[in-house]
């Protein structure tokens, strides 16, 4: 089974499902990440779109600057991982610029797709010391909505990775 539809189904088992329109707007969906390793500096680990980045996201509520976010997406040893985390929505610029944050959990589940997340870099260590392979990924960006349904970022993964995506929102 593909770890995108895994991913999109655990999601709506996760959250609370209304039938009225107005519930769809509390989703989101991210896409096309781009990553480039600044710090430390690793060609080897330039992904470039390459890291198969896909999530939802469910406000908790309209009036919330917070988010529930679940995806995967390929580390930098090509190793399917999971994502679960919170997104925070800092400061808002304007009607079309947002400052955010995510913080989130990063590796290995207990489903088959992403059992070997651990397979190098910090993801390894994690294993070797932890049983587990997981990291914590603290992302802050910049968020520039062309419309109310499209958006694109830029940010920075600690402590030193150049992230760029889009947002869908519904």
């Amino acid at each position: 089974m593909k770890p995108y539809f895994f991913t999109a189904l655990l999601f709506l088992f996760l959250s609370p499902f209304k039938s009225n329109a107005e519930s769809l707007s509390l989703y989101s969906m991210n896409t096309g990440s781009f990553l480039y390793h600044l710090v430390p500096y690793d060609p080897d680990s330039h992904q470039y779109f390459g890291n198969e980045y896909f999530s939802i996201e469910r406000k908790f509520s309209e009036d919330s600057d917070y988010s529930f976010m679940l995806g995967t997406f390929l580390n930098s040893q090509a190793n399917r991982c999971m994502l679960i985390g919170v997104r925070k929505d800092w400061y808002q610029v304007s009607d079309n610029v947002v400052i955010k944050g995510v913080y989130s959990y990063a590796g290995e589940f207990f489903v088959d797709a992403f059992e070997n997340c651990g397979d190098g870099g910090i993801y390894k260590t994690s294993k070797e010391k932890f049983g587990v392979a997981f990291a914590p990924y603290i992302y802050h960006a910049a968020q520039y909505n062309l419309t109310d349904y499209f958006g694109v970022e830029a940010g920075f993964i600690l402590p030193g990775i150049l992230v760029m995506s889009m947002q869908w929102s519904f």
